[in-house]
């Protein structure tokens, strides 16, 4: 069974969290979330994470506290990186969270970053290729990498998508590579998207 951690902030886009997580654990693969702890926060919660306060004010209780070791490559074979400004900032400039997103691609394991955490990939020094995201951070990535307006973009083994609206298409294109395309289909289906759409 394929296994992916996503992280989780104060802040994160609960759609782009949410969708990702759902349609996952839907097509089978074992999902785990992670908090990512603002590094001026007060304190942390070392036993269990605290509720992640996402971009609309909904709360979620994560699976657990944000661990680098825990978060190793070797024990996942996909790391999702949500938007939302605020959360997307916290975890992109999280130093650990930078070497796990080189880490893992290294590893040849799958990155996927929608929204403003496409801001990862810059943080992590990625290489110059296709990528994509929110048009608010558009400005800050055009000049490191070949960016593009499209809904979803795969470079390799690096996934990026664009915002909530993307969610799904960026969700469903993770189980297609990380699942098989007929699986893909099976997920899809019951979801009963309008006739032409992304599914």
């Amino acid at each position: 069974m394929p296994s992916a951690l996503i992280l989780i902030a104060d802040g994160t886009e609960e759609m782009e969290f949410t969708i990702t997580y759902d349609t996952l654990v839907r097509a089978g693969v074992s999902c785990t979330s992670a908090y990512v702890a603002a590094a001026d926060a007060a304190s942390q919660n070392k036993t269990s994470p605290p509720c992640a306060t996402g971009s609309r004010g909904i709360n979620i209780l994560p699976d657990q506290q944000f661990s680098p070791q825990a978060a190793a490559a070797a024990n996942y074979d996909l790391l999702v990186i949500p938007g939302g400004a605020k959360g997307a900032e916290t975890i992109a400039t999280n130093s650990p969270v930078q070497h796990l997103v080189r880490e893992y691609l290294k590893e040849n394991k799958y990155v996927g970053m929608i929204c403003a955490g496409s801001m990862a990939a810059k943080t992590a020094g990625l290489p110059k290729q296709p990528l994509t995201s929110h048009p608010s951070v558009k400005a800050q990535l055009e000049g490191d990498f070949e960016y593009s307006e499209e809904p979803v973009v795969v470079s390799g083994k690096l996934v990026t998508s664009r915002g909530p609206g993307t969610a799904f298409p960026f969700a469903l294109t993770l189980v297609e590579l990380l699942c098989g395309k007929e699986k893909r289909g099976e997920v899809a289906g019951p979801m009963v998207f309008p006739p032409g759409t992304f599914a």
